[in-house]
């Protein structure tokens, strides 16, 4: 659906944090005149109001009867497509779009898309595609869900598209008819199910990327098992992972049996991030570059903020910052990376029902020197792990918010070791998301929170 054919029709916006603003100008833009009618509560209305639009209207209730009343919506991508408003609006005839929907649609068949998803490391592989793309002398936009909207790129051109996807908005893109030239997924663990409403269809609608969407070109990790069972016949599949294509020997890089480089000293902290290098200089070969001489440049990346993030070291505690950690299993992949320090870990918040059982199993076989709970789950996490504490002799306390659970940390640590923030959960509730949290976090050591929380290098350059 292009936004031409907005023309006549009844449309709404539905939310107003960035990804709103960028499709009310993206509209705008094209369409000055279209009546347009936002969903949003009293104090983003007034927000709104500032812009001094007079063809936009404004309703505080999204029930399914107002959205109803409409031809289309263009909603925000934390508003899941199976909420109850949204699905007796559809059954009515109200259709939903995204921003990355319109976007996609604005663009058409465009060679130069590469998109990348997976439930962990999509950001980490899409700033390290662009960052090495750039390397290779091509002018590269990356954007998408890494924290610049696609829209507010509309009119813009770029020799090359890192476009980064969460499972909010993937379906998106198959239902957009535009096939991108490339497609990276990662991995594939449980997440997000509030919002998806079940495992199964968590996955289905993260693999629509490829089922749907059917890139020409997909790079799939072999090390993960659902990928490695797909059959994806309208695509050419490229496997990273193993041992005839890009893989880890240990901590040494290869391309076939060919050596490359030893990845210690690059700026990719654990395995799993090195991992995702395989991916992007997979996906440079499918692009015609020359990854093999491009593969060094990656000791030039900018780790990005809230990924296994380190801060620095305040009285002899080193304050790591892993906030996006929103998983049991990212929150494991963590402690790994610091598996031979002495590290208290603080997990928990807002409680989307994911088993924790898989984590208890590995703090069973291998103990940090203590874990903090907190958050919604909090209660939860620590029953599970106390037994296994008064086995091992791990330190266990339970918090409320994060500055007790790092006081309580700190006393754990007792001036040496690693403080990690690796909450395996969403911050709803407490945080409006893991970007403040991860800033709260730096406050409270003392840092400052702006100056760890950019990302540099997103739109084109």
């Amino acid at each position: 659906m292009q936004i031409s054919q907005f023309e006549g029709q009844r449309v709404a916006l539905w939310g107003w944090g960035r990804e709103g603003r960028a499709a009310w100008q993206a509209l705008r833009s094209r369409l000055p005149n279209l009546p347009l009618t936002l969903f949003c509560n009293p104090a983003e209305a007034a927000d709104a109001a500032q812009l001094g639009d007079a063809r936009l209207s404004f309703e505080s209730e999204a029930s399914g009867e107002n959205l109803a009343r409409f031809d289309w919506v263009v909603k925000s991508p934390g508003i899941s497509p199976y909420a109850e408003a949204v699905q007796f609006a559809t059954a009515r005839g109200t259709r939903f779009i995204g921003g990355t929907g319109l976007w996609f649609a604005e663009r058409g068949a465009d060679a130069s898309i590469c998109c990348v998803t997976g439930t962990k490391g999509k950001s980490t592989a899409s700033a390290l595609l662009a960052h090495l793309l750039r390397a290779a002398g091509q002018r590269t936009a990356l954007a998408g869900n890494i924290g610049l909207p696609l829209l507010e790129l509309l009119d813009t051109r770029a020799e090359q598209w890192v476009v980064e996807l969460s499972s909010y908005q993937t379906r998106d893109v198959a239902e957009s008819g535009v096939r991108p030239r490339l497609a990276i997924v990662t991995n594939l663990f449980p997440e997000h199910l509030d919002w998806h409403g079940s495992e199964q269809r968590y996955v289905e609608d993260k693999l629509a990327l490829l089922t749907g969407a059917r890139p020409q070109h997909a790079v799939l990790n072999a090390n993960d098992a659902q990928l490695a069972a797909l059959d994806l016949p309208d695509s050419l599949i490229h496997w990273y992972g193993r041992p005839d294509g890009w893989h880890l020997r240990d901590d040494a890089l290869y391309r076939a049996e060919q050596y490359v480089l030893d990845t210690r000293h690059l700026p990719l902290p654990g395995r799993h991030n090195r991992g995702n290098l395989c991916a992007v200089l997979t996906a440079l070969e499918v692009l015609g570059l020359d990854a093999a001489t491009l593969a060094s440049r990656a000791e030039t990346f900018m780790p990005l903020p809230n990924r296994l993030q380190t801060l620095g070291r305040i009285d002899g505690v080193l304050w790591v910052n892993d906030s996006i950690s929103t998983t049991p299993h990212a929150t494991l992949a963590a402690l790994e990376v610091f598996k031979d320090e002495k590290t208290v870990v603080l997990v928990g918040g807002h409680d989307r029902g994911l088993d924790w059982q898989a984590f208890a199993n590995g703090v069973r076989t291998r103990p940090p020197h203590g874990i903090v709970t907190l958050g919604a789950n909090g209660a939860r996490i620590h029953a599970l792990l106390a037994p296994l504490a008064a086995e091992n002799g791990m330190k266990l306390a339970a918090e409320n918010d994060l500055p007790a659970a790092v006081e309580a940390a700190k006393q754990m640590l007792q001036g040496e070791g690693v403080l990690l923030l690796s909450p395996g959960a969403p911050s709803f509730g407490a945080y409006r998301d893991y970007v403040q949290r991860g800033k709260h976090f730096a406050q409270l050591g003392g840092f400052d929170p702006e100056l760890i929380a950019s990302i540099k290098g997103l739109g084109v350059a």
